[in-house]
């Protein structure tokens, strides 16, 4: 089986740092570099500000055909409007990432810890999310009225994935949800969230868990969110081999 075409691991971001640089092509553009180990990357600077459409258009076409990129929903959508008249700023914010046409996989919504679920106004705007994005959509909800059934199915029948984040911040958090046609972890890094490494035992579960998936064909998305003190990438590293290994005893 063809891992790239059912898994994709990256971190948030493509830096590279100094601790790792032996482990990636010394020539190109930090993405060009990044590109050559990992088949996905995570765009968080989309969440702060804007990019044009050329600049997508210009990652784009820095990477090889079957890398892809997730872009997270700007915080003017969800967490100053939370999610309410945005209708114009999620039609420009779609504008822009257009740019990346196929190579756009997914859109990530993660949610402020205090936005409850109200069938009126979240509700609606997930529909008006699906119906104009042309890319999968995962989402990253923290409150927990988000965590119940029915939120759970209507998710699922708008065809979005609940993202499996660590550290969860309700229980139900950890395991994926919603629409079950992609798995979407986050890793945020634990127990000091955005510094700390993932264990050798952690990373090995990963790996399995991974293989296991790819093997029944569900397409998932591994992506380290631990970059402050720079381990995501040794986590991406590491869970990459750990991948192979596993996945050649089965093959």
């Amino acid at each position: 089986m063809d891992l790239e075409n059912v898994t994709a691991i990256g971190t948030a971001g493509w830096s590279i740092p100094k601790a790792y640089t032996d482990q990636f092509p010394s020539s190109g553009s930090h993405l060009e570099r990044y590109a050559q180990r990992f088949n996905a990357v995570e765009i968080n600077t989309s969440f702060y500000r804007p990019h044009r459409v050329t600049t997508y258009a210009r990652w784009a076409a820095s990477v090889p055909e079957q890398f892809r990129f997730a872009v997270k929903i700007p915080r003017s959508i969800t967490h100053e409007r939370l999610l309410e008249n945005a209708d114009e700023l999620l039609k420009r914010f779609l504008e822009e990432v257009s740019g990346l046409e196929q190579k756009l996989g997914i859109l990530l919504l993660q949610l402020p810890p205090s936005l409850v679920f109200q069938t009126n106004t979240t509700g609606k705007f997930l529909e008006l999310l699906r119906r104009a994005a042309l890319a999968n959509v995962v989402c990253e909800p923290r409150h927990p009225s988000w965590f119940a059934p029915s939120v759970d199915a209507l998710l699922a029948d708008l065809r979005i994935a609940r993202v499996a984040a660590d550290p969860a911040p309700v229980p139900e958090a950890s395991e994926p949800g919603g629409w079950r046609g992609l798995s979407y972890y986050r890793l945020h890094g634990s127990p000091k969230i955005y510094y700390s490494p993932y264990s050798p035992d952690a990373l090995d579960a990963l790996a399995r868990r991974l293989s296991a998936e790819a093997r029944d064909g569900l397409p998932n998305w591994c992506i380290f969110d631990n970059t402050a003190n720079y381990a995501a990438a040794g986590d991406a590293l590491s869970t990459c081999e750990r991948l192979q290994r596993v996945t050649r005893r089965w093959v």
